[in-house]
């Protein structure tokens, strides 16, 4: 069993930023080899944000995220950061850190949230406009 506890979110004007932390063990060096962010809006479905392979060290971001957002690890820490610059009311939505332990996830299902058996409680994001 993984823990994961996320931090950071909280309340900014559009355009403002802000970095999530997510910290478990295992999360970083690769021990988990998929791992990344998720958001849920009220009323909609769970959609991934970036997700990063540890295999080729890849970091694939959903397309209303790419140039704004960036993931990044601290190995020592074992913390996963979610660095959201330019924040856009759309944006605002509680957001998951998960990973999962499967050897291997199809490319098509990267940024489905059943592909992960991880899930942290989450943290709010509300970007006011």
């Amino acid at each position: 069993q993984v823990q994961l506890v996320e931090s950071g979110g909280g309340s900014v004007q559009a355009g403002g930023s802000l970095r999530l932390s997510c910290k478990g063990p295992r999360l970083t060096y690769g021990s988990l080899l998929y791992m990344g962010w998720f958001r849920q809006a009220p009323g909609k479905a769970r959609e991934g944000v970036a997700i990063r392979y540890a295999g080729d060290g890849n970091v694939v971001y959903a397309d209303s995220v790419k140039g704004r957002f960036a993931l990044s690890e601290d190995g020592v820490k074992n913390t996963v950061y979610l660095q959201m610059n330019g924040l856009k009311p759309e944006d605002t939505a509680m957001y998951y850190c998960t990973a999962t332990d499967d050897q291997w996830v199809p490319p098509g299902r990267r940024m489905m949230p059943s592909s992960y058996n991880y899930w942290g409680q989450g943290t709010q994001v509300t970007v006011s406009s």
